[in-house]
């Protein structure tokens, strides 16, 4: 592939901090300072002279373009958030600002656009907040990419959901992407452990009580019922509830209502359930230690996500973006992970799934001061656990090999059809070509 054409830089615009791109008349971009390289992945030399909406690719670009509405108003814009694709097909929430580009007789010739990459105080933002969207589950799996296609049409249902996974899988985060996605995403998302409180204090927890309802009940508490009125109540380990909340639970799924304690009126339950487990309910339900008719209650949407060691495909997407995450979180500059590093990452079989590899990254972070991750960073039970040589896959050590095999198996599923593929990989098309091109991918 030809080097794009050298382009001066403008010593002014190179100075500023935010990016800064203009425009002239036909859209065609003709200035494009080095922030603004930065922020998008895109050199100045393959930027100036292309359509604007051909390097940012924003939400916006069609549908509510901010300079087109500046040029047709003559009214700047300020401050407006929009998402832009980057060279890597990573949604990039910037801050933009327009106005209008005049010679020195006054005439439009075009437009100018200011924008400042949010990144950092997105995850920030996310991470208090905890809201996430099904855009944060990160995967190239098929199977996951089929469930998540899913959630949209599942949270428009008010009907229980019942989640089954292996501990870390993230069944939490699925649960609130369901809640964010539905018409109770401004009501309360509240969550309860059902096996991590005895079964009295639980009671409690649940339905809350009344005062007077025991002696030292001075006054009403809430149970989380309440708490999460005009919401979603996410009950995880629901496989742990004891024998007798299981009817009281039954009792709510069927009326719709609950009597905290020591109340002698009934509330109403204005609650979407989700529920979750790690254990094999149908087997509980079998041996007589879980409730068929609660069973059938709650499993009326079952959602399966399959364990990390059964998507080895996604490692190396979780590891950049939580390389990217704990960069943001730490301020740190860490590119990457060492081969060496690596290759125990690959051949750990994930017992803890994605919450583990997350904290082996995070752990990582901690010690690492450079701008490599070495297998000296990772927890020591990662390099106890080493294979001998002979049982280590050359395949399983490369994360190209793993990007190859991952894409080339997409394509093989949407029989080439490539804005397909990108869907299913979770990829600006842009992005898919450019991998394409450069693993010498046919199609």
């Amino acid at each position: 592939m030809s080097e794009p054409p050298f382009i001066p830089s403008d010593p002014i615009l190179d100075s500023i901090a935010d990016g800064v791109f203009t425009v002239d008349g036909d859209w065609n971009i003709t200035s494009f300072n080095r922030a603004a390289e930065a922020i998008t992945g895109t050199p100045r030399g393959e930027a100036i002279g292309r359509k604007c909406w051909e390097v940012f690719h924003a939400d916006v670009c069609e549908r509510g373009c901010l300079l087109k509405k500046t040029l047709k108003t003559k009214r700047q814009s300020i401050n407006k958030t929009v998402y832009i694709v980057n060279t890597d097909g990573i949604n990039i929430p910037i801050s933009v600002s327009t106005a209008l580009l005049k010679d020195t007789t006054g005439k439009v010739i075009g437009g100018v656009e200011t924008f400042r990459d949010l990144s950092e105080i997105e995850e920030l933002r996310r991470e208090v907040a905890g809201r996430f969207t099904h855009g944060d589950i990160i995967t190239g799996d098929h199977r996951m990419h089929a469930l998540l296609a899913t959630l949209p049409v599942i949270a428009r249902s008010d009907s229980p959901v019942l989640v089954l996974g292996e501990s870390g899988t993230g069944k939490e985060l699925l649960a609130k992407a369901l809640h964010n996605l539905s018409m109770r995403a401004k009501g309360p998302f509240v969550a309860v452990n059902c096996g991590a409180l005895p079964e009295n204090l639980l009671e409690s927890e649940l339905f809350g009580y009344k005062k007077g309802a025991f002696t030292d009940a001075k006054k009403d508490k809430p149970g989380r019922f309440e708490r999460a009125r005009g919401g979603t109540l996410f009950l995880d380990e629901i496989g742990d509830l004891p024998a007798s909340l299981q009817v009281k639970l039954l009792r709510v799924l069927q009326e719709k209502s609950y009597e905290p304690l020591g109340a002698t009126e009934p509330h109403d339950a204005d609650v979407r359930i989700i529920a979750a487990t790690n254990r094999d309910i149908e087997t509980m339900v079998a041996e007589g230690t879980f409730r068929q008719d609660l069973y059938y209650r709650l499993n009326i949407i079952p959602m399966v996500l399959p364990p990390l060691r059964e998507r080895p495909g996604d490692i190396p997407l979780l590891t950049d973006h939580f390389i990217r995450h704990y960069n943001t979180l730490y301020r740190k500059s860490i590119d990457h992970i060492a081969a060496e590093g690596m290759s125990l990452i690959f051949e750990h079989p994930f017992p803890g799934n994605v919450r583990e590899l997350e904290n082996i990254l995070q752990h990582a972070f901690v010690l690492c001061e450079g701008s490599v991750i070495e297998k000296k960073h990772l927890p020591a039970y990662l390099l106890r656990a080493v294979r001998p040589a002979a049982a280590v896959s050359p395949a399983r050590t490369s994360l190209e090999q793993f990007d190859r095999e991952r894409i080339e198996e997409a394509l093989s599923r949407n029989k080439y059809n490539r804005a397909k593929t990108a869907a299913e990989l979770g990829m600006h098309v842009a992005t898919l070509w450019r991998k394409m091109k450069k693993y010498g991918i046919e199609g």
